[in-house]
């Protein structure tokens, strides 16, 4: 495991927890004291309810190969983002649905994005 500048684990370094629902979203405060410690691309929405990013690339290949990625991991940590894609692009959109708001596992799925 690699530490994060703070000593802790990386979130890329974790891995999701199953959320039935029944917890709280993460509030405001919380979403924003993790996003810190994503690339500096991904936003928090202004509701604070979902975490967003738009990617470019060069041609639809790429981005078909980096949608094929994200797929990968979003199996992998059976939590799933949002996509619109289209000829040299991808927007993506993390929340957690059976909660209605951000939960720690959008964070790591999207650090583990970060590592693509």
């Amino acid at each position: 495991m690699t530490a994060g500048s703070n000593g802790r684990p990386d979130l890329a370094d974790k891995k999701c927890a199953p959320c039935e629902g029944g917890v709280p979203p993460l509030t405001r405060a919380e979403a924003d004291a993790l996003r810190v410690s994503l690339d500096p691309g991904w936003t928090v929405a202004d509701d604070g309810r979902s975490l967003r990013r738009s990617f470019q690339f060069k041609d639809f290949y790429r981005t078909m190969s980096f949608v094929n990625a994200v797929a990968h991991v979003a199996n992998a940590e059976d939590h799933h983002p949002d996509l619109q894609i289209g000829y040299g692009y991808c927007r993506m959109t993390f929340t957690t649905h059976s909660i209605g708001g951000l939960s720690q596992n959008d964070f790591i799925c999207a650090a583990k994005v970060d590592r693509l």
